[in-house]
């Protein structure tokens, strides 16, 4: 097991409770700088595997994903911002009701959940660097780019709908929350298993 000692943060996010509780902090400091990146490549002939297994990820894998209009949008769980200001405000005000009961813990997951999820463009990046599945166009028609791609607006309505939720909630603060994205998004994530997609296709199914 490697230790590493880690200086303090120069910043924190606060929670801000109902007044009866006490505030709770969670870290919100720029990233270290990563070392070690490799980034070498497959040899050709097991990407060329990869590539032989397109057909069968057209029929088995794509028809796993369903259509847009089928699917829960974060606007079916907020206050619906089209109605009268009176109204929305109504159900804002009754969102922070709500809210209001919950402990810090509570937010705490859910700010965490928030930010991983806000850091998509990292794990986008990521999956096209590898070898065999990136999206060579950025709009690829090969089967592991579409899949990509929509596995990546899937994540991206979670990640709204957590935002808007915490957002409108009042118990965060949503300032020093986005700081803590910028800082992620913009350190960038290192692979330490190169870009073979055979690894970390069986990492995610460890998952």
């Amino acid at each position: 097991m490697i230790l590493r000692r880690f200086s303090p943060p120069s910043s924190t996010v606060r929670f801000r409770p109902p007044s009866d509780r006490s505030i709770t902090a969670a870290v919100a400091a720029p990233p270290q700088l990563l070392k070690h990146q490799k980034t070498h490549s497959m040899p050709s002939e097991k990407i060329e595997i990869f590539k032989s297994l397109d057909n069968w990820a057209t029929q088995n894998v794509l028809p796993l994903l369903k259509p847009v209009d089928q699917c829960w949008q974060p606007q079916n769980f907020l206050p619906d911002p089209s109605l009268t200001f009176s109204d929305f405000t109504d159900q804002v005000r009754a969102l922070r009701d709500r809210t209001d009961g919950l402990p810090d813990e509570y937010f705490v997951v859910l700010v965490g959940d928030m930010i991983t999820e806000d850091a998509l463009p990292t794990y986008q990046t990521m999956i096209n660097t590898l070898d065999g599945v990136r999206d060579e166009t950025g709009a690829s028609l090969s089967p592991w780019a579409t899949w990509t791609r929509a596995w990546t607006a899937e994540e991206n309505r979670h990640g709204d709908l957590l935002r808007s939720y915490l957002y409108l909630s009042g118990r965060v603060d949503m300032l020093m929350i986005e700081k803590t994205v910028q800082y992620l998004i913009g350190s960038g994530m290192v692979r330490y298993h190169t870009n073979c997609i055979y690894k970390i296709f069986l990492f995610r199914m460890q998952l």
